[in-house]
């Protein structure tokens, strides 16, 4: 007689098998990090306009690529920017400006009119990922705040209409400030005054799979809570155990303030019962320069923030809480903005300058050819433009005398006397110092009067210190790729064997499922 119990059929049953022994599926979350699997955490930069001389929208997305950035956020929609950007597979994130939330969200028309003008008319071709809606409404335009969800939803209701909603998300970046008690980050919760809001825009992202978008400044952190927070925790730098901070609900040690900053985000979601949202980090970052209030504003510190930020995603670190997600994030900013008002502080988040030539270099080995203005490149200490005679000789002064950079070549009659200017013979004397100086970040500032670039300013027989340098030390620079060469080799090395290590697991678990399979039918039989 034909036995009656009901087994899976056999291919259901191997696929069974196959996830019940996938190495990824003891660590199966739902929500977060099924959305977060679609694309790998990656590092992009916010492009500020308010500069001097900005580059032409087609140098700009040269440059951009140039710097192999993949990812970049808009506070607007520029049009021409868009159409540079056009089929060159950088994703961008759009933004719908401050001023312009409370008649998009009274009006479906003009919600429908912006998606026309700004997404559809250049959607495919330019690869828009996102629409940022305002910028920190709730705390900056607490009036507007009534109109953000609905603006949102009729957004929303256009990009459906379009058939492009589940191609472009849309979210609206936040202040840190409006979670409260945000450490330890399990006691961590929404500002009470706007979590109808709030809670609104959660049920939105989790229905729409869009992340929160976090605008999180370790920076500010830091500068707010001196003597409690450490700067080490600030920058990311190596902690001994004693010095980690401690959520002592949770028993979650946190080494760095940035990963206490996205729990506590995760945490503030929980309590409003939302657990499958991602959060996306639009902004963070550190200033290079600032006034005598900020004096952890400085090259070295911006540079060693920044480093650390971009390995650390690079890394897929992951939180405590979330060790399974590694969120995404935009350094604030691609240039320093001079054009923004007092303080010091916030014309300096940049990573270069206005005319390309970076502010510091980061320090970014394991990146690959990610923002390309790594310490492997050759570079100068410069003069910079504009800058008044009398504050150039100052310099030129104390780079030749107190600083002892070998200024024999600007002397009359040298090979580089010539053109016989301040602005001149500070260049030469500048990138004496700094090479001297090892090339550090710190060592090319001169009170502000100079910068550096990777263009060699020699000329004719004057011939830069760095230039030297560099003749001196092509063998190293020989031994110094072979042995990147290596690395990448061990890296991919590395890569194979955990590829190999899985796929024999799987394969294993797949047999075994069979033999128990088989004996099943035999005992069945």
């Amino acid at each position: 007689m034909a036995n009656t119990k009901k087994f899976p059929p056999f291919f259901f049953f191997v696929l069974f098998c196959c996830f019940l022994f996938s190495p990824s599926s003891s660590n199966f979350v739902p929500g977060i990090k099924v959305q977060q699997d679609k694309d790998k955490p990656y590092v992009g930069v916010n492009i500020g306009t308010d500069v001097s001389n900005l580059l032409s929208p087609a140098d700009l997305v040269a440059f951009v690529q140039l710097q192999k950035i993949t990812h970049i956020r808009l506070y607007d929609a520029d049009p021409d920017i868009l159409k540079a950007l056009a089929k060159t597979k950088i994703r961008v994130i759009i933004s719908v400006p401050n001023n312009q939330i409370l008649a998009i969200g009274s009006s479906n028309t003009t919600a429908a009119a912006w998606i026309g003008r700004n997404v559809a008319a250049y959607f495919p071709e330019t690869l828009i990922t996102a629409i940022a809606v305002g910028d920190e409404i709730l705390t900056t335009v607490p009036s507007s705040a009534p109109l953000l969800i609905p603006a949102i939803e009729s957004l929303y209701s256009a990009l459906v209409a379009a058939n492009l909603h589940t191609q472009i998300k849309i979210s609206t970046p936040n202040a840190a400030s409006i979670i409260l008690d945000p450490f330890p980050p399990s006691q961590a919760f929404f500002n009470q005054s706007m979590s109808s809001v709030l809670s609104q825009l959660l049920q939105f992202l989790s229905r729409t799979e869009s992340p929160l978008m976090m605008n999180l400044y370790p920076y500010y952190v830091f500068m707010q809570n001196k003597g409690v927070v450490p700067i080490d925790n600030s920058l990311f730098k190596p902690l001994t155990p004693s010095k980690e901070m401690v959520d002592p609900n949770t028993l979650l040690h946190y080494t760095n303030v940035l990963d206490a900053m996205i729990d506590s985000v995760y945490f503030s979601m929980k309590n409003l019962n939302v657990t499958d949202v991602a959060v996306l980090v639009t902004e963070s970052g550190w200033p290079s320069k600032g006034d005598s209030k900020e004096p952890y504003a400085t090259i070295d510190k911006a540079d060693t923030y920044n480093s650390n930020l971009i390995k650390h995603i690079i890394d897929r670190s992951g939180t405590p809480l979330h060790p399974e997600i590694t969120s995404s994030v935009y350094i604030y900013e691609l240039f320093n903005e001079d054009l923004r008002s007092p303080p010091v502080s916030e014309a300096n988040w940049g990573l270069f300058h206005g005319n390309s030539t970076p502010v510091y270099l980061l320090h970014v080995s394991g990146s690959g050819t990610f923002l390309a203005n790594d310490t492997t490149n050759q570079t100068y200490c410069i003069a910079m433009d504009g800058i008044d005679k009398r504050t150039m000789q100052a310099a030129l002064d104390w780079a030749c005398g107190p600083g002892r950079a070998n200024c024999s070549e600007i002397q009359p009659g040298e090979n580089c006397y010539q053109p016989n200017d301040v602005k001149n013979h500070a260049s030469y004397a500048f990138d004496s110092y700094y090479q001297k100086e090892g090339s550090s970040p710190g060592s090319c500032d001169f009170k502000g009067v100079a910068m550096i670039t990777t263009t060699d300013p020699s000329h004719g027989s004057c011939i830069f210190p760095g230039s030297k340098q560099l003749s001196n030390k092509t063998s190293q620079v020989a031994n110094a790729t072979q042995a990147s060469g290596a690395n990448t080799i061990r890296f991919l090395e590395a890569q194979t064997s955990i590829l190999v290590d899985k796929n024999v697991h799987v394969l294993f678990g797949v047999a075994l499922c069979l033999f128990y399979y088989s004996l099943i039918q035999v005992q069945l039989s």
